[in-house]
């Protein structure tokens, strides 16, 4: 794929694929307790054992999202578009595939749960579940520092003009507060409300990528003169 607007085409499809997968995954995981809390192994178990259906629906849907996601960043990382930071395209790129394959390991970690569920009396069960929820936990913390970090990148080398530019640093700052969340509780965890607050929070970077990607959809090759640089 020579073209430049293919190119970004791919990446505004895959941006907002992303996108859409991820808000349906929390539209179904925030309102049915399955936001699956280390502090409480026991109770993440049963809600998984008690809705088994559900909980594989939101996982294929995070799966997707996590996968459109690398792919967009390493479409963005192997071809730079045009700008006067190609460095920091490629990072930004690097970064955002990163964040898609950490989160896919969190996706790796709900799975197992979802198996561990099927056997809530088998030996060690709630100790396995805990390793388990916690490395998920951290997994999709890694997921999110990478993410803010490759927001970071992107709004600063990515032709842009400078209010979307300045919302995606904003973006940034909301979702490493998000990723600063987990460490203010200590060895306890986070608790199902800071679980909610912190998708919240992450929030912001997810729509900006998404208006990034429409962008890229509708952005042709003449128009990248008319952006801002700075």
């Amino acid at each position: 794929m020579t073209d430049p607007n293919d190119r970004r085409r791919l990446t505004g499809v895959l941006l907002l694929t992303s996108l859409l997968a991820m808000i349906a995954g929390a539209a179904i995981v925030v309102p049915s307790g399955l936001t699956l809390s280390p502090s409480d192994p026991d109770a993440a178990l049963v809600a998984v054992g008690e809705q088994v259906g559900l909980h594989l629906t939101e996982l294929a849907f995070d799966v997707l999202g996590w996968l459109a996601l690398t792919a967009a960043g390493l479409v963005m990382a192997a071809r730079p578009a045009e700008t006067s930071r190609p460095y920091l395209v490629t990072l930004a790129g690097g970064l955002l595939a990163g964040a898609g394959l950490a989160g896919l390991l969190h996706d790796a970690g709900n799975l197992a749960l979802t198996q561990l569920a099927a056997r809530p009396t088998a030996p060690a069960a709630a100790t396995v579940v805990l390793a388990v929820l916690l490395t998920a936990k951290w997994s999709v913390n890694l997921a999110g520092l990478l993410w803010v970090a490759a927001t970071a990148a992107g709004a600063v080398g990515i032709l842009m003009p400078a209010g979307l530019r300045i919302t995606g640093m904003i973006a940034a700052l909301t979702g490493l507060a998000a990723v600063v969340l987990p460490w203010t509780t200590g060895t306890d965890g986070p608790t199902a409300a800071l679980e909610q607050l912190g998708y919240a929070l992450h929030l912001p970077i997810m729509i900006w990528y998404g208006v990034l990607g429409w962008r890229y959809l509708r952005r042709q090759h003449a128009d990248v003169a008319a952006f801002d640089l700075q």
